[in-house]
């Protein structure tokens, strides 16, 4: 028997794991570690870039003059990187909300449009909740056609998993795709566990 559904981790009839998070970006910034680490290794792709020049050219002196340069630009990146992730929190109202979906085959990471409020998603799985028969995937792939990004990690393809626990989230790390869950500390240890049981490649 499902009870009333919130943000907890539960079990509903089609077989899969359902919860919704809501991440604070003013205080979470996981997201923000994210954002720097696609911009260092831009940096590093142009970083190696010139030491591959450097290299066929024999001109070790341009490149050690390019050094205070390329240490300017990385800095440029880091306070751009932060300014535009400041401007992306504002405006989704500082809350970056998720809805995940996850069974012994997959876990999906479902981004929500920014007018879609954590009560709204609880709403309708409650709905999905009460479906015990029939077809009670209908509310769930609803929920899905509005959403605006998901991510899907298979995992029998996970290689990685990475706790963060002070994050509320595990790093879901394929070869090409790096899937990123959250989960409250009272859920925390079910979902892991459960990722590190059907990773079998972890």
């Amino acid at each position: 028997m499902i009870k009333e559904a919130n943000d907890h981790v539960q079990l509903y009839p089609d077989g899969k794991y359902r919860w919704v998070y809501e991440v604070n970006m003013l205080t979470n910034y996981s997201i923000l570690f994210d954002v720097w680490k696609v911009l260092g290794i831009s940096m590093g792709i142009i970083v190696l870039l010139f030491v591959v020049i450097a290299i066929f050219d024999g001109d070790w002196d341009s490149l050690a003059g390019m050094a205070p340069v390329l240490g300017v630009v990385a800095l440029v990146m880091l306070v751009l990187g932060l300014i535009g992730y400041f401007i992306y929190a504002a405006i989704s109202g500082w809350k970056y909300a998720v809805l995940f979906i996850m069974d012994e085959k997959e876990v999906v990471h479902q981004q929500m449009p920014n007018t879609v409020k954590k009560g709204q998603l609880i709403g309708a799985l409650t709905i999905l909740a009460g479906l015990a028969s029939g077809r009670p995937g209908t509310v769930g792939t609803g929920i899905l056609a509005q959403s605006r990004m998901s991510m899907i990690s298979t995992l029998a393809d996970v290689e990685r998993l990475i706790p963060c626990r002070r994050m509320n989230l595990i790093k879901v790390n394929q070869r090409f795709a790096k899937n990123r869950i959250y989960v409250n500390d009272e859920d925390f240890d079910f979902v892991y566990n459960f990722l590190l049981t059907n990773c079998k490649k972890s």
